[in-house]
This record gives structure tokens, C-alpha cells and sequence, in this order.
């Protein structure tokens, strides 16, 4: 190889390094620039943000005093939070199948957006683990050859791998098809739809380990029941597209990014079909529970109608029940149809099943302990405080995604003619992003 054509790679190697910095440095001027409402709202959140890190710091300084867990329940509100938005991250995989498997055109235009969101939850997924640490200087031991869990058998390694991974790869999704639209040319499928295709076999195994994590706890008899993976994935494909939507009503609002009423409706149908299901296998594991009488038949009475004068999580689980059945009620209706009653359903389902996947499933296991005690647990105010915290950092995330991603969407920000490289322009550019990315139209 000769010099002049090492040093000819080695200049188109460096513009490319540049190119790619000037990219990242003009999205992120995007943030800086907003109208009033978008200020005021990553106020609010920075201003949560700063309160759960303290409430943290309290929390680091003192021990897991400053929360309501204890020997008897030693989970709580964290890791309720965690198991929510593990189904959230997965949720995204619903927008992927259509698009990519089925060709669906109505949802082409909003897929990314959902994948930018399995990236802010996985981050939140992460956060709460961590916090939940008694000594989070020791989360390397976690971490498969260099910890002292015993891997592959234990499952906690196992969400450890999942959970890292499909953060790589939606990041490396979605980061490689917003730099290809910024440069106005069609992605080279090689390099985005086999990690398409993994992830969506990831999302389904993320949820699959999270429940094999409390299935395989022989100890807790309240979660040895086959139904929880299946439960846990019809209310991932619930609460997922009904938070998106929510979403996507907001930037239609505020942004100049269209979003089709097709879009909404379609997600719709995901969300009706699942909540379906969800419903469905909790009348199931109740008939099964209070029928038969079976081991945990004592958490479940707990739960619904309390135990010995405890009652701590009875309004908990009825507020769910009554936020699932009217959303459900609503989404067969055809009155779902109309974006005021969806949004009010999709505000339904992501209450109920916060509820539901969360307190409702992590606290009863734990109740009553194995020598028959009953030691409630209600979150502290610290302990809201931190959860507070990093919900208002993942939705700071999602919202700086939304910000740097938009522009380039909708083809305001793009890689200018005079820049680019002249081997690049032997590339015609891409009329039509054949991704989960909106067109430069739209």
C-alpha cells in the first residue's frame, strides 16, 4: 500500500471523525434552544433531579435506615420501579416487529422515537438497581468473571448481561440511523437490521429473565406461579405503547414533528390486545389463588383484603384493578377511537400496571415472612424522593433525545453540501430512510 493512498485514508478517516464531532456538538446546541414551556419543564425536572440526589446522598450517608425496608421485606418502592420499566424498555419491540417484519407504514415514522425511550428506561432500570445497593461501590460484583456471583446460574448476573445489552444496542440503533439521516443517505443495512432482529429476540428476553429472577426464588412462594413471565410481557406490550402514546400526543403538540393520527390508532390496537391479555391472566391467577387455596393464597388475601388488621397495600392493588378494567372497558369501546378518551385509557394503563408489575407484586411476596410474621412496608419520604429523582432523570433523558433527534427528522438539522466529503457524494442521498426514522418530510 502506498503512502499517498495511506495518507488519502487517513484524511477521509479524519474527516469522518470530524464530521461526526460537529454532529454531536450541533445536537447538542439543540438543547440550548427552546421556548419558555421547554425550559420550564427541564427546570422541573433538573429541580427533582437535584432533590432525589440528595435524598440519595442522605441515603449513602446514613444506610438503607433512611428507607422502609427491613430483614422481613427487603425490597421495595426501587426495585417495584425496576421491574416497571424493564417492561417499558421491552415495550419497544412492539413498534419494531410491525415495522420491520410486517412493513407497517404507520408506524414506520415513530419507531426510533420508541427505541429512544427503551434507551432512557434501561438507563432508569440501572439507576434503580444501584440505589437499591446497600453499598453500590460494590456493583462490580455483579458483573459476570469479575464478581463472586456464581454465573451462569445465578439470574441476577443473567439480568445484569440482558439489561446492558439491549441498552448497547438500541443506543447503537438508533445513534447510527439519526447520523445517517443527518447525512441525507440510506443506511447500509448490514450494519442496523441484524441488530434489529437481535434486539427484538433481547426484548423478549429481558422480561423472560426478570421473571425467571422471581420465579426461581423457591422461598417466595407468592411468585412460583408459570403465569408471571406471560403476564409480564402482555403488560410490557400494554404499558409501553400507551406511555408512547402519551409521548406522541406532546410533540405533535409542541413540535414541529407530525405524527399521524394512523400511528396513534395502531398502537391503539397493540394496546387493546394486550391489555386483553393482562386482564385475562390476572382472572386466572386470582381463580387459581382463592379457589384452590394455594401456598400463597395467604400474600394474595393480604394484598386484596388484608391480614390480621394489616391493610397496608388493600388501596394499592384496587386503585390498579379499577384503573386496568377502565382503561380495558375504554379500549374496546369505540369511543377509544376519539385521542381524548385514548389518552385518558393510556393514562389508565400506565397507573394500573405501575401499580399492578410494581407494589403489587414485589411487597406481597414478602408478606407474611416464612415464621409468619406481618411487617408492612410503606416507602419514606426519602425513598419517594429518589424514585422522584430518577424518573425526573430519565424523563430529562428521553426529553434531550427528543430534542437532538426531532431536528434531524424533520430535516432542519442536516450535514450541509459543503462539508461533506467528496467521496460521499458518489452516494445519491436518501430520499426515503428505510428505518425506524422519519423521512426529511416528515
Amino acid at each position: 500500500m502506498s503512502r499517498r493512498h495511506l495518507y488519502r485514508r487517513a484524511t477521509v478517516a479524519y474527516h469522518r471523525a470530524l464530521n461526526y464531532l460537529v454532529f454531536l456538538g450541533r445536537c447538542g446546541s439543540e438543547l440550548l434552544v427552546g421556548g419558555p414551556g421547554y425550559f420550564a419543564w427541564m427546570g422541573i425536572l433538573m429541580t427533582l433531579a437535584l432533590l432525589g440526589l440528595n435524598a440519595y446522598c442522605r441515603q449513602i450517608v446514613y444506610g438503607l435506615y433512611t428507607t422502609a425496608m427491613t430483614d422481613q421485606v427487603s425490597w421495595g418502592i426501587y426495585i417495584a420501579n425496576f421491574t416497571f420499566l424493564v417492561g417499558m424498555a421491552a415495550s419497544s419491540v412492539m413498534l419494531v416487529i410491525p415495522v420491520y417484519i410486517y412493513k407497517d407504514e404507520a408506524l414506520k415514522h415513530v419507531v426510533i422515537l420508541g427505541e429512544l425511550l427503551a434507551v432512557a428506561c434501561i438507563t432508569m432500570c440501572l439507576l434503580f438497581v444501584t440505589v437499591d445497593l446497600g453499598r453500590p461501590d460494590r456493583f462490580w460484583h455483579l458483573v459476570p468473571g469479575l464478581g463472586k456471583f456464581h454465573w451462569p446460574v445465578s439470574m441476577l448476573t443473567w439480568d445484569v448481561i440482558v439489561l446492558n445489552g439491549y441498552l448497547l444496542l438500541n443506543a447503537w440503533i438508533c445513534g447510527y440511523l439519526i447520523y445517517a439521516e443527518y447525512r441525507q443517505r440510506k443506511p447500509t443495512r448490514r450494519f442496523y437490521i441484524p441488530f434489529v432482529f437481535i434486539s427484538v429476540f433481547w426484548a423478549l428476553s429481558i422480561q423472560g429473565v426478570e421473571a425467571f429472577l422471581y420465579v426461581g426464588l423457591g422461598g417466595r412462594p407468592f411468585w412460583n406461579s408459570a403465569v408471571i413471565a406471560p403476564r409480564f410481557l402482555a403488560s410490557a406490550f400494554a404499558s409501553g405503547p400507551a406511555f408512547l402514546v402519551l409521548t406522541l400526543q406532546l410533540i405533535r403538540r409542541f413540535t414541529s414533528y407530525e405524527v399521524e393520527d394512523a400511528a396513534l390508532l395502531r398502537l391503539r390496537q397493540v394496546i387493546q390486545i394486550s391489555m386483553v391479555f393482562t386482564v385475562f391472566l390476572l382472572i386466572c391467577e386470582l381463580f387459581t389463588e382463592f379457589y384452590t387455596g394455594a401456598n400463597h393464597v395467604v400474600s394474595v388475601m393480604y394484598l386484596f383484603f388484608g391480614l390480621d388488621g394489616h391493610y397496608g397495600l388493600v388501596s394499592w392493588i384496587w386503585v390498579a384493578l379499577v384503573c386496568e378494567v377502565t382503561a380495558l372497558v375504554l379500549l374496546l369501546l369505540p369511543v377509544s377511537r376519539s385521542l381524548l378518551y385514548l389518552d385518558i385509557a393510556c393514562v389508565f394503563v400506565v397507573v394500573g400496571i405501575w401499580i399492578d408489575k410494581g407494589m403489587g407484586l414485589i411487597v406481597p411476596a414478602f408478606i407474611p415472612t416464612p415464621l409468619g410474621e406481618i411487617v408492612e412496608y410503606q416507602p419514606t419520604l426519602n425513598e419517594w424522593l429518589v424514585s422522584w429523582g430518577i424518573w425526573a432523570f430519565g424523563l430529562m433523558l428521553y426529553t434531550a433525545f427528543l430534542k437532538m433527534t426531532i431536528p434531524v427528522l424533520t430535516g432542519k438539522l442536516r450535514l450541509h453540501q459543503a462539508n461533506r466529503m467528496p467521496h460521499a457524494l458518489t452516494h445519491a442521498p436518501s430520499k426515503e430512510l428505510v428505518a425506524p426514522a422519519a423521512t426529511a418530510e416528515g
